[in-house]
């Protein structure tokens, strides 16, 4: 019979999980983005020493796998204050633009790890990031499928 259908035995040894991959990007957080990962490492703290007690295989390698993430990223978080202006979109500024279409969308530059467009929080390495960066209000720019002009920078 295959090895794939027999059912392991409880306390069985489970193979590692692969590595998350990490970013070649410079690891740029904010300082809430910085605690976000020490949130996010408490949190496994916790998981991993429920996952012993319950002597869960599966859980632990979930755990040791996001333990070696978290904690690299941790090591390698590079803290950038929050913009001093508001002259210039830089990393941590909160944008607003105002697309041909009438809508207007603001945005949080963030870091990797702290990016979640749906609320209004981007990553530094993408597109319309990158396109946001160095501009200033009145600046157009290329966001998404069409263009938008810059209305608004504010820091938080």
């Amino acid at each position: 019979m295959s090895r794939a259908f027999v059912k392991e035995q409880d306390g069985e040894h489970v193979e590692p999980l692969p590595d998350r991959p990490i970013s070649e990007h410079p690891n740029l957080v904010t300082p809430e983005g910085l605690a976000l990962i020490d949130e996010h490492l408490a949190d496994i703290r916790e998981r991993h020493t429920r996952a012993q007690a319950a002597n869960d295989p599966a859980a632990l390698a979930q755990t040791a796998r996001d333990a070696r993430y978290w904690s690299a990223r941790r090591a390698t978080a590079q803290v950038v204050p929050p913009p001093a202006g508001m002259s210039e979109v830089t990393f941590g500024s909160t944008v607003t633009i105002a697309r041909d279409d009438g809508r207007r969308q603001t945005w949080r530059i963030v870091g990797e790890d702290e990016a979640d467009p749906a609320r209004g929080a981007l990553s530094y390495v993408s597109p319309v990031a990158r396109a946001l960066l160095g501009k200033t209000v009145g600046d157009v720019v290329r966001a998404g499928n069409s263009d938008a002009e810059i209305v608004a920078i504010t820091t938080c």
